[in-house]
């Protein structure tokens, strides 16, 4: 991949590129293996709670640890890569991950857990603000679809992730976990490529003398501000949900349904799997009929079905996952690239401010319903989980910045 690839033209001291698909889907597939590799936490704590024998408050304060690292540097890695870029920052963050997972596959104390997976989190931290700006210039205008195919990677790795975990992990036992540093090694090639056609972008750029600001949208300071803020909770809302799917689904199912730990990990993969799909529709139709009705789809068009959730038999509990996935992982796309459109020229900024807002959602949702579980049951956990997609009602505040594509 080199500027080659990339055909531009200069239309009145703006330069005009087209998709780059090829960046778009190797920036993917490496989202695939990083996300792929952090979803070996939470996939393992069936395994590590018996190994450590650890109360559910424990297993919500490592993904606390774990989120906590992965969103608090984000929003700081993004402001300053605004302003300089680091395309080999990608590269220092599998460098990151590959070290937390060797540590956790040695672990042998519940301190040892936590310091292996602050430094998953810390290889998160670096590689999302950077990894979302190369989807951005990759882009070629279309936006939401470049943020879905981005996020797609993700997803799926999140999904395939658990999966792996059920077949090479629970059988053999914790050390088995070394085996997923593998995938760390193949993102460093990809990576280490992809860093290539970013200098060689940026060089580009340069040498048009060409600024990556967009349009300026015609809103106050304030309403950019309350816009922001209502998306981000509305980031809230899905991640908090999320949490209590990711982190304790598996626990859900083994305690009202009693199946096994690789049963249940079939139904987490299946659940994921939804959500990669819904992050793949999602941002494609903000695109085409606007992002804030996408936002209020996925947000508020979710409640229904959650609120059912906890009074399913298996059967529909399976069908309500796979719903509920498709639906509420269809926001972030559309929320991210909105708020994006809302403070142009701050694309790193913005990305690490949303991941990182969304990871440390998740885990304070993860230790808060830990904490939950205990003191009462993990059934009661998702009853009052069930409500979080409400708050989409609070769509009706954001301003309308994208007109419809026919």
């Amino acid at each position: 991949m080199n500027s080659s690839t990339q055909k531009t033209t200069i239309d009145s001291g703006v330069l005009v590129q087209k998709t780059v698909y090829s960046v778009l889907f190797s920036i993917a597939f490496a989202h695939l293996l990083n996300d792929l590799m952090q979803a070996v936490i939470p996939a393992a704590y069936p395994i590590l709670k018996e190994n450590f024998n650890l109360t559910f408050t424990q297993i919500g304060l490592i993904t606390f640890v774990f989120q906590l690292t992965a969103s608090l540097l984000q929003p700081f890695i993004g402001f300053y890569t605004d302003k300089k870029p680091k395309p080999y920052s990608l590269v220092i963050s599998m460098l990151f991950t590959i070290v937390g997972l060797g540590l956790l596959s040695i672990a042998s104390s519940f301190w040892m857990i936590l310091v292996s997976v602050a430094f998953v989190g810390i290889g998160s931290s670096i590689f999302h603000p950077e990894a979302s700006r190369v989807a951005f210039l990759g882009s070629g205008g279309k936006r939401g679809l470049a943020q879905s195919i981005f996020q797609l990677g993700g997803n799926a790795g999140s999904a395939i992730g658990p999966l792996l975990v059920a077949l090479i992990v629970a059988p053999h036992g914790q050390s088995y976990v070394i085996w997923f540093v593998i995938a760390g090694f193949l993102g460093i090639l990809i990576l280490s490529r992809i860093a290539v056609w970013y200098q060689d972008h940026m060089a580009l750029r340069a040498s048009k003398k060409v600024s990556l600001e967009e349009e300026i949208v015609p809103l106050s300071n304030r309403k950019i501000t309350i816009s922001i803020i209502v998306l981000l909770f509305l980031i809230f809302s899905k991640f908090f949900y999320m949490a209590s799917m990711s982190s304790y689904f598996t626990f859900y199912l083994m305690s009202k349904f009693s199946m096994s730990v690789q049963d249940s990990q079939l139904y987490l993969f299946i659940f994921l799997a939804s959500v990669a799909a819904g992050t793949l529709i999602g941002g494609p139709l903000g695109d085409h009929f606007g992002r804030k009705y996408i936002i209020w789809f996925s947000i508020l068009g979710a409640a229904p079905f959650t609120l059912l959730l906890p009074y399913a038999n298996l059967f529909w509990t399976g069908i309500l996952a796979v719903v509920i996935g498709i639906i509420i992982a269809s926001a972030f796309s559309a929320i991210l690239v909105f708020a994006q459109e809302l403070k142009p020229g701050k694309v790193g900024m913005i990305s690490g401010l949303f991941f990182g807002f969304a990871f440390g959602m998740g885990g304070l949702g993860s230790a808060i319903l830990g904490y939950v579980a205990d003191k009462t049951s993990i059934e009661y956990v998702f009853g009052i989980s069930s409500y979080l997609p409400l708050i989409g009602i609070l769509c009706y505040f954001l301003p309308n910045i994208q007109k419809k594509k026919n």
